[in-house]
């Protein structure tokens, strides 16, 4: 989205022996692959539900194989579709069919815009077969102002946007605790991507004041307070964020994931060393260990 035509693209960015090579250059030792959600979102306002799954699909097949390569280092995140719960469920089965190492969702995955009883079944088929569940930054559909965004190159809104990637999370992040998602699927486990860690601490102690106030007249009755869940069942990723990796027993070690963004503009490659060596100055090293590979290598079998 910056105007440069793939015939000028660098190999890496579209094969897996050359990405293998940029990730050497980084000092990366294995990496998951995000779906690209512009590509995403246009198949997501499609009005032909078989074009749409077929193009996810179609993505599907090509980051499978692209990962391929070696699995060793590399894994695939494969995009649900959005054309209803069956179509997703059938979907995740193929991923975990495919070795994929965990699923993105752009919408609830019934497609609807509201959270819903028919996504149970989604659930517990993602808890049944162990893959973790990825959020890039939000939900699509309810964001109709992300699509014109997107055909924009420049201006206030793209800083808008992405200023406050954090700011739909913490709402999603609640919707999974309140409704009782984490309660009834307690190995569920939901990847923010992209989205940092500095704000986890006051929305876990946002949730329990609300909670411990409210819970009686909005009969909702949870075994654990809502912060525990968090920490269970959830991770963030986190690009840039000094004030969240300075403050990781606050947020929670075991909840964070450092991810690079790479190819987009707000990668720091190949300098992402020096990148996480500033913001994790004085934190012990082995809660670095966790935060920058460990937590991510051991959710997505790397570390066998």
């Amino acid at each position: 989205w910056t105007g440069v035509r793939y015939a000028d693209l660098h190999p890496g960015i579209t094969e897996p022996k050359g990405r293998l090579e940029l990730m050497d250059q980084d000092g990366i030792s294995a990496a998951v692959f995000f779906p690209p959600q512009r590509t995403m979102i246009y198949f997501m306002f499609e009005e032909d539900k078989a074009f749409s799954l077929a193009g996810m699909q179609g993505y599907n097949n090509f980051i499978r194989d692209f990962a391929s390569f070696d699995r060793s280092r590399m894994g695939a995140i494969w995009q649900m579709p959005a054309t209803g719960i069956d179509d997703a469920v059938a979907e995740l089965r193929r991923a975990r069919e495919n070795d994929a190492a965990g699923v993105g969702l752009a919408t609830w995955p019934s497609g609807d815009y509201l959270l819903s009883d028919a996504d149970d079944q989604f659930w517990s088929v993602a808890e049944e077969v162990g893959l973790p569940i990825h959020i890039h930054v939000g939900l699509t559909p309810p964001q109709y102002k992300t699509r014109k965004v997107a055909a924009k190159k420049g201006g206030a809104e793209q800083l808008v946007l992405y200023s406050t990637t954090m700011s739909r999370m913490p709402t999603l992040f609640a919707e999974f605790v309140f409704n009782g998602v984490f309660e009834r699927f307690p190995r569920l486990t939901i990847v923010g991507g992209e989205v940092g860690a500095g704000w986890v601490p006051f929305l876990k102690q946002e949730l329990d004041d609300r909670y411990r106030r409210n819970r009686y007249w909005c009969e909702v009755n949870l075994s654990m307070l809502p912060s525990e869940y968090l920490e269970r069942n959830c991770k963030v990723g986190v690009v840039s964020d000094q004030f969240g990796v300075q403050n990781c027993d606050a947020v929670g070690v075991d909840m964070m994931m450092w991810c690079s963004d790479f190819p987009h503009h707000i990668t720091d490659w190949p300098h992402s060393r020096y990148l996480i060596n500033s913001m994790a100055q004085g934190i012990d090293e082995a809660k670095k260990r966790k935060i920058f590979c460990e937590n991510a290598g051991e959710l997505y079998g790397f570390m066998k």
